[in-house]
């Protein structure tokens, strides 16, 4: 691949495209409604800091206050939920700077920040990272190099333990290595991303096309195969880490490609040449209204081939408009939607931001702005546990705590963290997945035996 005409193309590209693989953000709508997310790790204890005690008198949000019964004390909640019990943390200030794209046609998203500082407002109430009050320092870069070695050269200068990325095409890892910072992302977009000398809690394209072969494969038992997907920059790559991942699983496949956007008959046009030959199963990789449209189009034309598809066509906006149209579409990063801790958490963070109330809060809805929250709970309920364990709480030590320590996962209890386990991606620390399909009546549910389907064979 030229990874400079990709980065060329990247930058003209559309949100949309930008966002039709990235379905690692509906982990936290997964992980928040999974039944898991209140049982405890084989990570480090997680029992609360002696530096917060006392703070089991903080308020937490009204619709979540009764959810703890009398006899539960801090020691008990998991590490994922003893936030609320927190109070506001009394050590040194930390000062972590965070980088994402904004202010750039195509590459907005100022969501990304808006909801970090959503994270770091909660956490500078409920128990700091490891028992430290964050300040937050941010820097929008627009898509170029220039502008991302400006952010790196402005953050070293302002002298942060720690750099988050959030969506950059071009992080200046050089500079940050040079000043000794630390950084951890939460998107890796292109190549360079997954041997850079950082960490990744998310995998980006690579793992979720390797858990939809899985999928494929092991669920469906599928020999056969056929894609319809978008003609762009975006949507080919995808599409080429999906046919990478077919080949790992020896499904032989073939791909229809349409626009970015079809009319209803355009969409069936594709579906149909798709299922000519009637393969195992069918994958569509569009967005937004593609979605509707393909949804509609199999459905229409009466195909009943299994279709596999990512978390973004299972939003509320699809599903409403497609209704039992989608029965027979498995979904890839979404799991059965249920009421926990965490998602009262979840709610409590993003409501300010959001101007709404907490149970206003849809977790399903939050676009990018979620893996903000994901990138951040993650490392503070990682820096509680080593704040509890007598371990201090720095930009290296939580860098080197989250690369080598046995049985994290995700805030809020997703996917396992397992940094370098894969020897081609030694950036990318989680490679699981939950699946789920839609029922009739609208019901969206976790599918039995796929409540984490690895993409770690399937990796090309």
């Amino acid at each position: 691949m030229n990874t400079s005409r990709t980065r060329s193309l990247l930058r003209k590209g559309s949100a949309r495209w930008l966002t039709a693989g990235l379905v690692s953000l509906s982990m936290l709508a997964a992980a928040c409604s999974d039944d898991s997310t209140t049982e405890s790790t084989d990570a480090p204890t997680t029992a609360a800091p002696e530096t917060t005690a006392g703070g089991g008198e903080t308020t937490v949000a009204p619709d979540t206050s009764d959810t703890t019964t009398p006899e539960t004390t801090p020691t008990e909640l998991s590490a994922s939920a003893i936030f609320p019990t927190l109070g506001p943390p009394t050590g040194e200030e930390m000062v972590v700077g965070f980088v994402s794209s904004e202010g750039t046609p195509g590459l907005d998203f100022p969501e990304m920040r808006v909801d970090m500082e959503a994270t770091i407002d909660y956490l500078n109430q409920h128990g700091g990272v490891g028992g430290r009050p964050v300040k937050l320092e941010t820097c929008a870069v627009k898509g170029s190099p220039e502008t991302s070695q400006a952010c790196a050269q402005e953050l070293a200068g302002k002298n942060v333990e720690l750099v988050l990325i959030g969506l950059d095409l071009f992080p200046d890892y050089p500079t940050y290595t040079a000043a000794g910072i630390p950084v951890i992302g939460v998107l890796p977009i292109l190549p360079g991303d997954y041997t850079a000398n950082a960490l990744f809690l998310t995998g980006g394209n690579a793992t979720t096309t390797g858990a939809m072969a899985a999928v494929a494969k092991e669920h469906f038992g599928a020999k056969t195969a056929a894609i319809v997907s978008a003609d762009n920059p975006g949507a080919n790559g995808t599409e080429a880490a999906l046919t990478a991942a077919l080949d790992i699983a020896g499904i032989s496949h073939i791909t229809v490609k349409g626009g970015d956007n079809e009319t209803d008959a355009g969409y069936q046009g594709l579906m149909r040449e798709a299922a000519k030959d009637n393969p195992d199963v069918l994958f569509s990789l569009y967005s937004d209204d593609g979605c509707i449209g393909t949804i509609r189009g199999r459905a229409a034309l009466g195909i009943t081939i299994p279709t596999i598809t990512t978390a973004i066509c299972s939003g509320k906006t699809v599903l409403d408009e497609v209704g039992d149209d989608a029965i027979g579409w498995s979904f890839i990063g979404v799991s059965t939607q249920k009421d926990t801790p965490e998602l009262a958490i979840l709610q409590e963070i993003l409501a300010p931001a959001l101007g709404v109330a907490p149970e206003e809060v849809d977790s399903t809805a939050l676009g990018l702005g979620a893996l903000s929250v994901i990138e951040m709970m993650s490392l503070a309920m990682y820096a509680n546990m080593m704040q509890a364990n007598g371990d201090a709480v720095t930009g290296e030590s939580l860098y080197d705590f989250v690369a080598t320590a046995k049985g994290l996962t995700q805030w809020p209890g997703g996917s396992a963290v397992e940094c370098g386990i894969a020897e081609k991606y030694p950036t990318i620390c989680s490679f699981t997945f939950p699946v789920a399909e839609y029922l009739e009546g609208g019901e969206v549910v976790t599918i039995e035996g796929l409540e984490a389907v690895s993409a770690k064979e399937y990796l090309p």
